[in-house]
């Protein structure tokens, strides 16, 4: 006998297409009601409660009530981590879910990656950050510098806290379209949650798609640059 994980068990949780498409629909950060993922898993409201305990008991979503609904979300930054680096699979290989259009290509310009931004636009934020020493790779870990929690303070994020976050501060996610990094961890969901407070983006409702208008996407980078 192996000693050590077993994969196996998580990989089939996901691995059904009505599951892997609530978990999908979970990605935008935003819980939805078990009537919700059964529309968007395209089966009965019956079937898709089963699906749910299921992938409640695999640690995989978590639940919480809210009145007289249950409202069900991703369980942890992990999940998230491990299902967009499937995604980043799925797409070198073909496996596409529905046929490219308008908004296959807002996706790919910004959108939600649970809680920190993905696509086009957070590439260049990785990039950017990472040539100017704002953030440094030791070995496989990702670090914020001296100067990057300098410069971060003056863009109006504390580092401090974000340290003491059960999370990591930072890490690379890679990027289902670019196929390159993206900033996830407690950081990354921070420069999220800065660029919506600010105005510059909107989350777009029923997607993950993050809509930046013209002014707000010159305003962020020009926010992000050193």
């Amino acid at each position: 006998m192996k000693d050590g994980p077993d994969i196996s068990i998580t990989a089939a949780m996901m691995g059904d297409p009505a599951r892997a498409n609530m978990i999908m629909a979970l990605m935008s950060g935003v819980s939805l009601t078990a009537t919700e993922l059964a529309r968007e898993a395209g089966i009965t409201p019956a079937t898709g409660s089963g699906h749910l305990s299921k992938l409640e008991a695999a640690g995989l979503v978590i639940a919480s009530k809210q009145g007289r609904h249950r409202y069900y979300s991703i369980a942890d930054p992990d999940v998230a981590h491990a299902v967009e680096a499937l995604s980043t699979v799925a797409s070198r290989v073909g496996h596409l879910r529905t046929r490219p259009g308008p908004k296959d290509e807002a996706m790919r310009h910004a959108r939600s990656c649970y809680d920190h931004l993905a696509g086009h636009l957070a590439v260049g934020l990785f990039d950017h950050w990472l040539s100017d020493r704002v953030l440094r790779w030791r070995d496989d870990d990702l670090d914020v510098t001296r100067k990057g929690r300098v410069f971060l303070e003056d863009r109006g994020i504390d580092v401090a806290p974000l340290e003491r976050q059960r999370r990591p501060l930072c890490r690379g996610c890679l990027d289902w379209s670019e196929r390159r990094n993206h900033l996830g961890g407690g950081l990354g969901a921070a420069v999220l949650d800065e660029v919506v407070r600010k105005g510059w983006a909107t989350r777009e409702e029923g997607s993950r798609a993050v809509r930046f208008s013209a002014r707000g996407e010159k305003n962020f980078i020009a926010w992000y640059a050193v």
